[in-house]
C-alpha cells in the first residue's frame, strides 16, 4: 500500500448529484486530485468531466481500475452494484470509497471486506455525519449523560420521486431491483451512528409500509440494548422535523438532523424538590467548522490510504457490518426482497 503521498489521484465512477456533492467536498483537501470518471455513456462521461475538469474518461470500469492513472476510486452507482464493482477496484490494487449503503446485503459486504484484506487496500463506508466534528462533539460528551438509556433517531424525508410513483412511475429510488427502498437511502442514517456508538443490539422489532413496487415506503424499528432501547424512524413519504436524541439517567444530548448534524446540544437532568426544576439554557457543544460536510469522509479515507491502513476506526468494517446484519433483519420482518439476496 501507498504510504504518505503528496496526492492521491481519484477515479468516480457515477454522475449523479451525490458525486457533485462529494467532489465539491473532496477538494478542499489538498491531497485530493480528481482525475477520471467512469460512466455507461460516453456523452454523459465527457458531460460530467467538462462540468468538473477531469481530465480522462472511462465507459468501462474495468478499464478505469486497470489504469495506472488513479490509486483510489469513489463508488456513487446503484446500490445493487456496490459489492461488485468495489470487489473488481480492488482486485486492480485500487482503494475505494464506497457510497452508503455499503452493499445490498450483508453477504455482500463480507465478500467486500475480504477483497480488502486479500488485495490490501483500503476500504470504506462513505458515511459522512459520523466522521464530522459535530459527531465527534456527540462521542465527547457522551458520558455526560450518565448511563444512556434511550437513543431515538428520525429521518422523514418525503421524496419528488414519490409523486411520480403515485402516478404509476417507479423511479430507481423505489425499485428493488435496485436494492433500493426507504430504509437503504435514508433509514441507514439513522441506523450507522447507532451502531457506532452502541454496538450491535440485542433484538430487533421493525414495522413498516412496503409499496405497491416491493421497496418500502417508511418504516420504525425498536431496538434492545443491555440497559438501553433505541427507536429509528423513517420515510420516503412523509416529512419530520424531529431531531435525534440520546437520553441518559444523568441528561440528554440532542442532533437537530442524524444526515447533516448542524447542531449538538447537552441539558442535564435537574432535580428540585418542590417538582419544578428551574429553567436551564442547554448547553450548545455544536463545533462550527468552515469544511464541507462531505470534507471528512474523503479525509479520512485519505489519511487510511497514507497511513496504510485498510479501514476507519469510526466507519469501520465491523460498524458497516452491523448495520447491514440490522438491514437484512428488517428487511426480513418487512418481506422487503432484492434479487441481490439470491
Amino acid at each position: 500500500m501507498e504510504t504518505q503521498q503528496t496526492k492521491v489521484r481519484f477515479g468516480v465512477v457515477g454522475t449523479n448529484f451525490i458525486s457533485d456533492w462529494v467532489i465539491a467536498g473532496a477538494r478542499q483537501d489538498k491531497r485530493f486530485e480528481l482525475v477520471a470518471i467512469c460512466s455507461r455513456k460516453q456523452e454523459t462521461a465527457d458531460a460530467f468531466a467538462a462540468k468538473h475538469r477531469i481530465p480522462y474518461t472511462f465507459t468501462s470500469l474495468e478499464e478505469m481500475a486497470k489504469s495506472p492513472l488513479i490509486d483510489a476510486v469513489y463508488i456513487a452507482s446503484p446500490n445493487f452494484l456496490h459489492a461488485e464493482q468495489s470487489i473488481l477496484c480492488m482486485r486492480y490494487g485500487k482503494h475505494v470509497l464506497c457510497e452508503k449503503p455499503f452493499a445490498s446485503n450483508v453477504r455482500e459486504a463480507r465478500e467486500m471486506i475480504a477483497a480488502s484484506h486479500k488485495y490490501n487496500v483500503a476500504l470504506m463506508e462513505a458515511m459522512k455525519p459520523t466522521l464530522t466534528p459535530n459527531f465527534l462533539a456527540v462521542r465527547n460528551n457522551l458520558k455526560r449523560v450518565g448511563t444512556v438509556r434511550r437513543y431515538f433517531s428520525c429521518y422523514c424525508q418525503y421524496s419528488s420521486r414519490y409523486d411520480k410513483f403515485k402516478e404509476g412511475i417507479v423511479l430507481n429510488a423505489f425499485k428493488p431491483e435496485l436494492s433500493n427502498g426507504a430504509m437503504m437511502d435514508i433509514g441507514v442514517y439513522t441506523v450507522y451512528p447507532m451502531v457506532v456508538l452502541f454496538g450491535r443490539p440485542k433484538k430487533i422489532e421493525a414495522s413498516g409500509i412496503v409499496l405497491s413496487s416491493g421497496a418500502d415506503g417508511q418504516g420504525a424499528v425498536n431496538f434492545e440494548y443491555e440497559g438501553m432501547n433505541a427507536t429509528v424512524l423513517y420515510s420516503k413519504i412523509a416529512n419530520s422535523s424531529l431531531p435525534t436524541e440520546i437520553q441518559g439517567e444523568e441528561g440528554n444530548i440532542t442532533l437537530d438532523r442524524i444526515n447533516i448534524i448542524s447542531k449538538v446540544a447537552y441539558a442535564p437532568r435537574l432535580a428540585a424538590a418542590s417538582g419544578k426544576a428551574p429553567a436551564v439554557e442547554p448547553d450548545d457543544i455544536s463545533v462550527p467548522t468552515e469544511n464541507d460536510e462531505y470534507y471528512y469522509e474523503v479525509a479520512e479515507f485519505i489519511d487510511l490510504i497514507q497511513a496504510g491502513k485498510r479501514e476507519s476506526t469510526v466507519n469501520s468494517h465491523e460498524h458497516s457490518l452491523i448495520t447491514l446484519e440490522i438491514i437484512d433483519e428488517v428487511r426480513r420482518q418487512l418481506g422487503i426482497v432484492y434479487p441481490a439476496d439470491k
